[in-house]
């Protein structure tokens, strides 16, 4: 690959290709898969990673964006997770600080035992992250609060407690980690499922995977296999052993987005206890609120799944609680669901209650298999899992290097600019350069999107996008930023597109048409309850 991380599908393809023997082929390119792939080629291993649908696509594309210790996970007294999440979050704000920002949040105290209650809890928070930490959390007056949040319901507000924790763009960060391992000599593609797995005397040696562009199927050869699909690690588990015992509970979690007017501050608002138990946050992101999330228990996860109208109605009804600017469903921009890989544990009531720790399996046949974990957590999931593959894969034991490895597009001018290329970092200069040089290339993609052609050319070249949905949903945000308005540029991006892949007019529509049906999915309904 190329040394400056760009992605090429095509040299990639050829690389699984030609038969060479990978230490260790990773299945799976969400944060897991992908922070796994850059943690064992910075260390000098030989790697190879596949995801069957694109980067990001699942679970790692619809976080409530913050890079956050837990406060939650304080409450419930697990302090080992708050203390690796705060030191991980700490640790991410300086290797990505393109993608990674400070955000102030104020907890709205409407008793009066609040306040205290909550500082002392915030406090303790504070001392937890140590050299890591943010600025330090405080205690708020009413009109201190109303200055940070000026659209709180006011009604029996006592004031609040202002504390610090991190904000990103997840399928941005995600991106980019996959061109950080390309840097580093990984083999990354999308589109490309592992349909079965390869095994010599009973040991696995290897993995089939299906190209999905071109439908062709080959072998890829490994001395391991890592088994990072998230929430769908029990199906390779059965691939590998038919009885092998269910290891992941799903539980999904829906965000709605509003426009900006309703938090037009810098601060975001967190509930710390919700009806159902959970902590609720509205964060301002790309200049727009992030409302969210519940918790709903489901019996199978789903690739594309969807917000269920309880969530949608739960989520708004909280809004409204706390928001003094009622939000109709009129107003609701994009409606997004993500599942939870949780770990399953004996007697857990409810998955509120599972654990958002990672574990890691190994089988009789040496699949080695990672589930849990959390954004937050991704770099120290990726290291435990890279240790215990030198060890049955029987490789060199080289040092992890992660801690400080800054990843791609860090160290760039544009680390706080809040123009379209935000979050590129140093091939900010190369997208700008596209705008100048091509046809169109600095024209707006849709008035409602602050996106440009020259963003997409550069998707195509240099991020290995290879769908409109992967454009619009992943590489931008426009599907989460205005659903509608995404589906309204959808056909400029395909046109877009099928210049720089060499597609016809044809493939185009069924583009547009794919897209935009997926696209409705996230179009907030009308509910009878919501009027």
């Amino acid at each position: 690959m190329k040394s400056e991380g760009k992605l090429n599908r095509t040299e990639s393809l050829a690389a699984l290709q030609a038969g060479d023997t990978f230490d260790v082929l990773i299945v799976g390119g969400g944060a897991t898969g992908l922070g796994a792939a850059v943690d064992a080629a910075s260390r000098g291993h030989r790697v190879a990673l596949v995801e069957a649908e694109d980067f990001a696509k699942g679970t790692s594309s619809r976080s409530t964006k913050l890079v956050h210790g837990g406060v939650r996970y304080l409450r419930q007294g697990n302090i080992s997770l708050v203390l690796e999440a705060l030191r991980e979050r700490g640790r991410l704000a300086r290797k990505a600080p393109h993608l990674v920002r400070d955000q102030s949040f104020v907890i709205p105290n409407y008793r009066w035992w609040e306040g205290p209650f909550y500082g002392i809890g915030m406090k303790v928070y504070d001392q937890l992250a140590g050299r890591l930490g943010l600025s330090p959390s405080r205690w708020l007056t009413k009109t201190e609060t109303l200055e940070r949040i000026p659209t709180i319901e006011t009604e029996d507000l006592d004031g609040g407690v202002l504390y610090y924790d991190g904000q990103f763009d997840d399928a941005r960060l995600a991106i980019h980690l996959a061109m950080t391992a390309a840097t580093h000599g990984a083999v990354v593609i999308n589109h490309c499922r592992c349909v079965g797995l390869v095994k010599s005397n009973g040991q696995i040696s290897g993995a089939r995977v299906r190209d999905a562009e071109s439908g062709a199927e080959f072998e890829v050869k490994a001395k391991t296999v890592v088994n990072a699909t998230g929430v769908f690690v029990d199906e390779l588990r059965r691939v590998d052993q038919p009885e092998t015992p269910p290891v992941i509970a799903v539980s999904q979690g829906i965000h709605v987005v509003l426009p900006r007017k309703f938090l037009p501050g810098d601060a975001a608002i967190m509930v710390p206890k919700t009806s159902d138990g959970r902590v609720l946050f509205a964060v301002p992101w790309h200049d727009r609120v992030v409302v969210g999330t519940t918790d709903t228990p489901l019996d199978k996860a789903s690739i594309e799944p969807r917000a269920l109208a309880e969530e949608r109605d739960f989520v708004m009804e909280h809004a409204r609680q706390y928001l003094s600017l009622d939000p109709t469903a009129d107003d609701v921009l994009s409606v997004f669901a993500g599942l939870r890989p949780l770990v399953r544990e004996a007697g857990a009531e409810s998955t509120a209650a599972l654990s958002r720790d990672h574990a890691i399996l190994i089988s009789e046949s040496g699949l080695i298999t990672v589930s849990g974990g959390k954004w937050t957590t991704y770099r120290k999931m990726a290291e435990d899992v890279i240790d215990h593959v030198e060890t049955v894969g029987d490789l060199d034991e080289k040092p992890c290097v992660t801690v400080n490895l800054l990843i791609h597009g860090a160290g760039g001018e544009n680390e706080d600019d809040t123009t379209s290329i935000d979050g590129y970092g140093t091939d900010a200069d190369a997208i700008a350069a596209l705008a100048a040089s091509e046809v169109d290339g600095a024209s707006r993609l849709h008035p409602s999107l602050p996106y440009e052609t020259a963003e997409v050319i550069w998707h195509v070249r240099a991020e290995m996008a290879r769908t409109v949905e992967d454009v619009l949903a992943r590489r931008t945000r426009a599907l989460l930023l205005d659903a509608k308005a995404s589906i309204e540029a959808a056909p400029v991006v395909a046109a877009v597109m099928a210049r720089e892949l060499g597609r016809n007019d044809a493939w185009g529509a069924e583009q547009v048409r794919a897209y935009t049906a997926l696209a409705q999915g996230y179009v907030f309904t009308h509910s009878s309850s919501m009027g």
